[in-house]
């Protein structure tokens, strides 16, 4: 029996374990809160903090939206990327699982066919030794 998914994990390219590692930390709640607190933290500072170390000014936030649209720029077709690398994974492994389940089903039809010889064998025995 193969193990699909160091078959999958070894076909990887460096690039599309990134995109791997993306999709799965990005769906995550510690990366909403790391974006959400930097984003209270940004908007907090550049409308409460003082006046003169203030960097980007409210109600405008240009610098803080540039960088959010930067990052979801980035990590949206990291995501796709990687979904996509996860449905392949997982078309590989419903393929090993339904090749699994046609040799199994065989293997029961098999043992089925040889109960009901021994059944057979053992009424005609019965039969038999009912003559006796």
């Amino acid at each position: 029996m193969k193990n699909v998914y160091k078959e999958h994990q070894n076909s990887l390219s460096p690039l599309e374990k990134f995109a791997l590692f993306a999709t799965e930390h990005v769906g995550t709640m510690g990366f909403f809160f790391i974006i959400f607190i930097w984003t209270i933290g940004w908007l907090a500072w550049n409308t409460f903090g003082p006046e003169d170390l203030r960097f980007d000014p409210s109600p405008a936030f240009v610098l803080w939206l540039f960088i959010s649209n930067m990052i979801q720029l980035s990590l949206l077709p990291l995501i796709m990327i990687g979904q996509n690398l996860q449905n392949r994974y997982t078309e590989r492994r419903s393929q090993e699982d339904f090749d699994i389940n046609k040799k199994s089903e065989a293997e029961i039809e098999t043992i089925l066919k040889i109960l009901n010889e021994h059944s057979e064998i053992l009424q005609d025995m019965k039969s038999k030794s009912k003559k006796i």
